[in-house]
């Protein structure tokens, strides 16, 4: 039954934001809205509670700054806890693959979500500069560096086009650390929808992309992942030098 609740809200959403978009009426604030009425939905449904840890009182979104979230990644409930537990007009930088589902796909590309098809070079860089466009008229990009979930809850070795992105903009990236989300719904799996979890959602401090440069990238890279696994506390999988190309 959640399930398919699940795909109802999902659809509900995704046909409405195609609708507008069709239609000329789409507004990004709307936008902002029903992705917040989705993420509710869905953490309503799972009984999920939700803590938000900002100690720091970090804000974004709003001072015309170019800004990347980068989180860990175990579990598709971090989703809708980031869009739940963080302000702004938050869009995901996701896979190529994810806009070919039929209806789904095209209400995240109507609804201004970004993508990198990793598998095509020439392609990947018009993604890039796509991706930074957006980032200039407003969106607040979440990255998942890994590029995948976790299927251990370890932080996995980074993909390094966000960081490309982050460094071509000058972007801050805002370190995200997801506790507990994994034990709602590890990878693959849907039968096991834990009820009643609690999950937190650590904001650090931002660190300012352009203080680095292509030569330092690896760099940036290293504190990224040192601040994430910090913030959510857990392991590393994978040393520095073993990071992926993007």
């Amino acid at each position: 039954m959640i399930l398919v609740r699940t795909v109802s809200a999902t659809l509900r959403i995704s046909i409405a934001t195609i609708w507008e978009v069709y239609r000329g009426t789409f507004r990004r604030s709307v936008g902002d809205e029903r992705l917040r009425w989705w993420s509710r939905r869905l953490i309503d449904l799972a009984e999920l509670r939700c803590r938000v840890v900002n100690p720091r009182g970090i804000t974004f979104g709003n001072d015309g700054k170019p800004t990347i979230l980068m989180s860990n990644h175990s579990s598709l409930y971090d989703i809708p806890l980031i869009f739940v537990a963080l302000p702004g007009s938050i869009r995901m930088l996701t896979k190529k693959e994810l806009f070919s589902i039929p209806i789904w796909g095209r209400g995240l590309r109507a609804g201004e979500f970004a993508s990198i098809d990793r598998r095509n070079r020439e392609q990947a860089i018009r993604d890039l500069a796509q991706a930074r466009a957006k980032m200039e008229s407003g969106i607040v990009l979440w990255v998942a560096p890994e590029g995948t979930r976790s299927r251990d809850g370890r932080l996995g070795p980074f993909k390094k086009g966000g960081f490309m992105l982050a460094l071509e903009t000058g972007a801050q990236i805002v370190p995200i650390g997801i506790r507990g989300a994994g034990q709602v719904l590890p990878p693959k799996t849907f039968r096991s929808l834990q009820l009643g979890c609690t999950a937190e959602v650590h904001v650090g401090e931002p660190i300012d992309a352009s203080s680095y440069s292509i030569e330092t990238r690896d760099q940036l890279m290293e504190e990224v992942a040192r601040r994430i696994v910090e913030l959510a506390r857990v392991e590393r999988r994978g040393a520095p030098a073993e990071q992926e190309a993007a």
